[in-house]
């Protein structure tokens, strides 16, 4: 009879296994957010580009909508114990994936249609949610880094 070789801890029977090491902490979902400001920085920054572009549309990412539809999903857990189960959702706020949209005209958005004359960009929006933008990447990196350290010092021990 053959028996089952670990390689170095990765592989067993055949199957790999995942180690989900961070699973368990905010690094996903902060991950996702920084993937998400930066995203959104390069839309306003095309947005800011195309400013005098004639027929451009305004482009916006949705990110904190999508977070807070995961967060309040009625709070119902439901287990899946056979695969073949149906599929509820993702109940992890870290699974959101940020979307590049087009802004429609009149769909909640500062500018209206033709804001500046020939689309609908409008400067002073795009700059103040470019700070925005800013002020949320930096706190988010600062939250991450912090993170880090503090599985740094877990890691070192107390001294």
């Amino acid at each position: 009879m053959r028996r089952a070789r670990s390689v170095r801890g990765r592989q067993l029977n055949g199957q790999t296994r995942t180690v989900k090491l961070f699973a368990s902490t905010n690094i996903p979902l902060l991950s996702k957010a920084l993937d998400a400001y930066t995203l959104r920085h390069k839309a306003i920054s095309s947005n800011i580009a195309n400013i005098s572009s004639a027929g451009y549309r305004a482009q916006a990412v949705s990110f904190e909508d999508q977070l807070a539809a995961s967060r309040s999903g009625g709070g119902v857990t439901v287990a899946v114990t056979d695969p073949r189960h149906i599929a509820t959702g993702s109940d992890n706020p870290a699974d959101v994936t940020p979307r590049l949209e087009d802004v429609s005209p009149g769909s909640g958005s500062a500018a209206g249609p033709n804001a500046s004359g020939t689309n609908d960009v409008d400067i002073d929006a795009e700059m103040a949610a470019l700070a925005t933008n800013q002020l949320r990447f930096r706190f988010a990196a600062r939250l991450l880094a912090g993170t880090f350290k503090d599985i740094q010092e877990s890691i070192r021990g107390s001294q």
